[in-house]
């Protein structure tokens, strides 16, 4: 743990797996954790319409990229350190600005986390 869900458009695998180095960089920069315990998800998604605040979004226009942050609860500076991270990686890779990048972290109590049928509290 971390997991990281990456949704995105498709990218070319130079692209992806240059994305894939820098966000672990960044995450075990950010979290102090190793290599070892990141995994990232890349779940492509083909452009589609979009709404923002009740409207449609205009045609043609890029979409946002979504990564959800599965991982142990962190403290608000070692999130912001990871948003920055994340950020930065997925504007290089995608060519993107960060106002099209958004970043969840989905917190998770180690007892509620099971690898191997075994709670990470355990």
């Amino acid at each position: 743990m971390p997991y990281v869900e990456i949704l995105a458009p498709p990218a070319p695998p130079q692209s992806k797996a240059s994305l894939a180095k820098s966000i672990t960089d960044g995450l075990m920069s950010a979290f102090g954790v190793d290599a070892q315990t990141i995994t990232l998800y890349f779940l492509p998604i083909a452009p589609c319409d979009y709404a923002h605040a009740g409207e449609m979004g205009p045609q043609g226009t890029g979409q946002r990229i979504l990564l959800k942050v599965h991982a142990f609860r962190r403290s608000a500076a070692e999130r912001r350190a990871a948003a920055a991270a994340l950020t930065r990686s997925v504007c290089s890779a995608y060519g993107v600005p960060g106002t099209d990048v958004a970043t969840y972290f989905l917190d998770r109590e180690k007892d509620e986390v099971a690898h191997d049928s075994k709670l990470a509290s355990d």
